[in-house]
């Protein structure tokens, strides 16, 4: 038996409106949508602005487009894993992200504050929206991704007699942390909190403030990841990794005396170099000589390097079924297949 007439017209009436609703065009600003919320075009310049401060010289178009899809994908990315925090029950509160607006806030006098937030092209409101996806995907990643790395005493043990011939040092060994700030403006130089010194006077100013925040007992590594202007130690804050000493022959006869002579913990003043201007930090030292699995030390780099590993594997697995259960649609890189002149 088929269905009565007034069910089939009903049946096409709502397919009609779903068709509809399926066909319809997003507004002007939106570049993609995640399971139907938008990322938008604004948000899209915003970050790509923060990110690439100074386009390369004779910078084509295609690059420029090339790196706004690279952009975009992160934000697609950031939004399927917010979500993902949403439905867990995992967001921020409005507390913690008052703590935390609360603490970058307080080294700053509040003009200087409103003077870094237009810097970097924000609003308070936008800072605190920052804030709270940040704290909410770290809930996330705790949860579904530390939460489950285990080392066991097995893994140290079957690590370390693979590679026991690496934990043999032909020569002393040191471990050290720097903060670099330079008068450059390098376009490569990014931070957390993409704070870059212009020119030699905002330099200075912005390494004595670091300084200051050491000696008030500020932690090394987050002024680092926060503030310093090397892109290849400031996401590990500023940690250079272990090496010998004999490392350190490039630099100045004085340069690696006085980090030689440092002792663990111990923090340098500034130190003027071709390069700009550091601070040290000593993290580590250790003689010559093999080391034991049975050295505490041992055992906490191998851990430290399997969760690493771990970690990184972990995050891109998640992601990617992530990004497999949601629904994306990226309506900027249709409109550069479509119109090969793309977006200006």
């Amino acid at each position: 038996m088929g269905f009565p007439m007034h069910s089939s017209l009903a049946l096409l009436a709502a397919s009609a409106i779903l068709f509809s609703a399926c066909s319809k065009k997003p507004g002007p600003d939106v570049a993609a949508t995640v399971n139907n919320r938008p990322v938008t075009y604004s948000d899209l310049e915003k970050f790509y602005k923060r990110q690439f401060v100074v386009d390369p010289e004779g910078a084509s178009e295609d690059l420029r487009q090339t790196r706004r899809l690279e952009v975009l994908r992160t934000l697609i990315d950031n939004e399927i894993m917010l979500q993902r925090a949403q439905k867990e029950g995992l967001m921020a509160t409005d507390s913690e992200v008052d703590t935390k607006f609360t603490e970058l806030r307080s080294p700053y006098t509040q003009e200087q504050f409103e003077k870094s937030l237009k810097d970097q092209g924000l609003t308070e409101n936008d800072l605190r929206t920052q804030i709270r996806r940040e704290l909410s995907l770290q809930k996330l990643i705790n949860k579904d991704i530390i939460s489950r790395i285990t080392i066991s005493d097995a893994d140290l043990a079957s690590f370390y007699n693979k590679n026991k011939a690496s934990f043999n040092f032909p020569e002393p060994q040191i471990r050290i942390a720097q903060i670099v700030v330079t008068p450059e403006q390098d376009p490569n130089a990014h931070n957390l909190k993409n704070d870059k010194a212009q020119n030699d006077e905002q330099a200075r100013k912005k390494i004595t403030l670091i300084a200051e925040r050491l000696k008030q007992g500020e932690d090394f590594a987050s002024l680092a990841q926060n503030y310093s202007e090397d892109p290849s130690t400031a996401p590990n804050g500023g940690d250079m990794g272990p090496m010998g000493e004999s490392a350190l022959d490039h630099a100045s006869p004085e340069l690696k005396k006085m980090i030689v002579s440092m002792t663990p913990g111990q923090i340098s003043a500034v130190v003027p170099t071709p390069g700009g201007y550091r601070i040290f930090k000593m993290i580590a030292k250790e003689p010559a000589g093999q080391r034991d699995l049975a050295d505490p030390r041992v055992q906490q780099n191998i851990r430290n390097l399997l969760m690493n590993r771990k970690d990184t594997l972990l995050r891109s697995a998640y992601l990617e079924v992530a990004h497999s259960e949601a629904r994306v649609v990226n309506y900027y890189a249709q409109q550069i297949l479509t119109q090969p002149a793309g977006r200006k």
